[in-house]
């Protein structure tokens, strides 16, 4: 049989406090619901359908269209939402229906569900926690079978005390599940239509349900208010930190760093606290990364040091390069090898050669520079008029004097030296000095203005 998998995604989420629904808040820089679709897809589903409500087409169009969306215009329980689903599902599928409020359930738990439809009817996943507050109970009878599911409004004193919770996923196949869903009511608490419901009706039946267990509770925890969605945040950053050091990373503390994206790495490559990772982010062999730094969609070669606080964004980064701290380098940068930028400068779409040095204080829009260039503090290119933008080229060799502003379009030579507050309009030739100060003028008995009273 072939397997389909059925998303709710329709909930409001009320305890969010939020206009945005809750499966679009995020974790790890991700929508809740895409965590939960990339767990599917690892499972080779033929089809995934997600089921949405509130918020309209803000879901499919935040989420993409390679999935078949059905709209629950009216949200009336679990039980009503995957029977919206399963006329789109073909005959002969297995069907598990997964919540998109729990984001973080592993490919391999849900594998071992699905397995498990191999000697029962229905099969649910379930988890014990030492904090069952506000989750429907695991009833089982005397032999250990699950009996029914019970939700917290409904339970009985008795049935609070169980620790055993549903987590809302449930694996049949299409024809069972038709068939129990149709017997399912709305005698309850909330008025609903239960999902959970058609364990009890299965038992009734005669059918066989099984209960897979999983290893772990926190990769089941829901997400319904903002608390809940900072436990997350912090359960799935330090996993996958623990990865990452278990296949070589030296993290300083990995309870205070954020992966966002993919990150590769080599050798002793080491980061330190309260960095940011968006993207997809290559780091060689013996890379430092300082406190603080964001980088994102980036590549740093062999060798380099990062300073804190320092901010990488789309671009790629030679071997043996020093930058930061507190450097800026927006999308478009590529420096070769050996380069160094130091604090305060902020670099954008540019390339700088091999050796070149920029220490401080600096802005570097739109250039080209060479090799061995020094970019003296306090230097501008000025690639803006107001309405385009141009660029500046520099020649190798170039020594560039503090305070200097080069308004581009402008190319500087080879081996030019340019002094200090120079304002450069017009092309440098190679091997010059370049000077535009104004003679120095020392006015006598000059008297500063005073304030009038």
């Amino acid at each position: 049989m072939s397997l389909e998998i059925i998303i709710l995604a329709a909930g409001k989420g009320s305890r969010m406090h939020s206009t945005l629904p809750k499966v679009l808040h995020k974790i790890a820089g991700k929508p809740i619901l895409s965590h939960v679709i990339d767990n599917a897809k690892q499972l080779q589903p033929t089809a995934i359908h997600i089921v949405y409500g509130f918020g309209g087409e803000l879901v499919p169009e935040t989420i993409g269209n390679d999935f078949d969306y059905v709209f629950q215009s009216e949200l009336l329980g679990t039980g009503h939402a995957v029977m919206q689903a399963l006329p789109y599902c073909k005959e002969d599928s297995k069907i598990l229906i997964l919540v998109s409020d729990i984001p973080l359930i592993s490919s391999t738990t849900l594998a071992k569900l699905i397995d498990s439809l191999d000697s029962s009817d229905v099969a649910v996943l379930t988890a014990v926690t030492n904090n069952p507050f506000g989750l429907g109970r695991i009833v089982r009878d005397e032999n250990g079978d699950v009996k029914l599911i019970v939700e917290e409004k409904d339970c009985s004193l008795e049935q609070k005390k169980i620790a055993e919770i549903n987590t809302g996923v449930i694996a049949s196949d299409k024809c069972t599940l038709t068939a129990l869903l149709n017997k399912v009511g709305n005698n309850n608490a909330q008025h609903e239509y239960y999902l959970t419901d058609i364990i009890g009706l299965a038992n009734s039946n005669n059918l066989k349900v099984s209960a897979v267990k999983a290893q772990c509770a926190n990769e089941c925890m829901g997400i319904n208010n903002k608390t809940q969605l900072a436990i997350a945040e912090r359960y799935y950053q330090e996993n996958l930190a623990q990865k990452y050091m278990e296949e070589g990373l030296i993290i300083i503390d990995p309870k205070r760093i954020d992966f966002r994206g993919q990150l590769s790495f080599g050798i002793n490559v080491t980061i330190d606290v309260n960095v940011i990772i968006e993207g997809n982010v290559k780091l060689g062999n013996n890379v430092v990364i300082g406190a603080g730094c964001v980088l994102k969609d980036c590549e740093i070669g062999d060798d380099s040091v990062i300073s804190p606080y320092t901010i990488i964004e789309s671009g790629i980064i030679g071997k043996n390069a020093t930058l930061g701290p507190f450097a800026r380098f927006r999308p478009g940068c590529k420096l070769d090898d050996n380069v160094h930028v130091g604090n305060f400068v902020e670099v954008k779409k540019s390339f700088l050669g091999n050796g070149t040095k920029a220490g401080h204080l600096s802005y570097l829009g739109d250039s080209e520079i060479g090799s061995n260039v020094n970019i003296g503090a306090g230097t501008i290119t000025c690639n803006y008029d107001g309405a385009n933008k141009f660029k500046t080229v520099i020649g190798n060799d170039v020594f560039v004097g503090s305070d200097t502003q080069l308004v581009a379009p402008v190319k500087v030579g080879d081996g030019a030296t340019i002094g200090a507050g120079a304002t450069i309009t017009k092309d440098i030739d190679s091997n010059v000095l370049a000077i535009t100060r104004a003679p120095l003028r020392q006015i006598a008995n000059w008297k500063r203005p005073k304030k009038k009273k």
